[in-house]
């Protein structure tokens, strides 16, 4: 293949980019860190059909967005996530699948010294199967250990490294040692571009349910706020006039003042164990009316069957 010289290699990135997001209405900007030319290899083969890979250097992706702006002014709310080692996944297919694809590539890798952790890193207690000489490196380390058959012990669980913290040049040597690869790298997604609409990848997570939830609990502020102010709303009226019902109730029972519905709580409160009796019958009442009513269920499914069931002509 021949190798084209810098400013046409240019012009072909630019015009492709410029493709990219003309073809397709998502992206995801994802974070490169760690992440090798052959484990980049098999995540385009594993998105292969269902979205595009573009890496590149972040001033020549800002600057073929800003020539892009004329034509589609929303990708300006891309450039403020361009910085550090970054790239796009192009795409329109479903973006949970996407991004399902994306995290499960990732690849185990050692312990490196001034390495960002992406997780936390905890020893178990274990035999290391290393020799006596070295003890006064775990000491070094302040993990407790004894000396089991000829060999080294770790008596505790050892927190050695946080989340976030960089990785020292002591913890890095020990893990190796260890044999012990405690993190795994991949592309990760930062940002979600979406037909102008630029967001958390967590908004991703979010389910029907939690939606329904949310907005479940919504109604239920708006109906407190809305009762506590004396502000009748469509979700507050109907506790407005159930707690309504109640005070007549209340006024019922401590006045000569009567009707149709205060009657039957006038008559338990003359006599209260009407009131037990009533529950006693309620009870086995209800539990002998639920299979009548599923009975009745099927066989209105049963006649609606027979009915589908029938020729044109019967």
């Amino acid at each position: 293949m021949v190798r084209v010289d810098k400013p046409t290699w240019k012009a072909n990135y630019f015009t492709k980019i410029t493709q990219l997001f003309d073809e397709y209405s998502r992206c995801f900007i994802v974070g490169a860190d760690n992440v090798g030319s052959k484990q980049m290899q098999e995540i385009r083969m594993a998105l292969r059909g269902c979205a595009v890979v573009l890496m590149g250097k972040n001033t020549m992706m800002r600057k073929a967005i800003r020539g892009h702006l004329e034509t589609n002014p929303n990708l300006e709310k891309l450039l403020p996530y361009i910085v550090n080692n970054v790239g796009f996944v192009f795409t329109n297919e479903d973006l949970v699948e996407v991004r399902d694809k994306l995290l499960a590539n990732k690849k185990k890798a050692p312990a490196r010294a001034g390495a960002l952790a992406p997780c936390a890193v905890t020893i178990p207690n274990q035999n290391t199967g290393l020799g006596p000489e070295k003890t006064s490196f775990f000491q070094a380390l302040q993990i407790p250990t004894k000396i089991s058959r000829g060999t080294i012990e770790i008596v505790n669980d050892v927190n050695l490294v946080k989340e976030g913290d960089r990785v020292g040049a002591s913890e890095a040597t020990l893990l190796n040692m260890l044999n012990y690869s405690p993190f795994t790298y991949g592309l990760v997604v930062q940002q979600v571009y979406d037909q102008g609409t630029v967001f958390s990848p967590k908004v991703l997570d979010i389910t029907d349910e939690d939606l329904i939830q949310s907005f479940q609990e919504g109604l239920q502020k708006v109906a407190a706020v809305s009762l506590s102010i004396g502000y009748p709303t469509v979700v507050s009226v109907p506790h407005s006039m159930v707690n309504g019902f109640k005070r007549l109730l209340a006024l019922a029972a401590v006045t000569d003042i009567t009707f149709k519905e205060a009657e039957t709580l006038k008559e338990f409160l003359a006599d209260p164990s009407k009131f037990a009796a009533a529950t006693a019958v309620a009870a086995p009442a209800a539990a002998a009316e639920a299979p009548k009513e599923a009975a009745k269920v099927e066989e209105e499914e049963e006649e609606s069957e027979e009915d589908f069931g029938m020729g044109l002509f019967d």
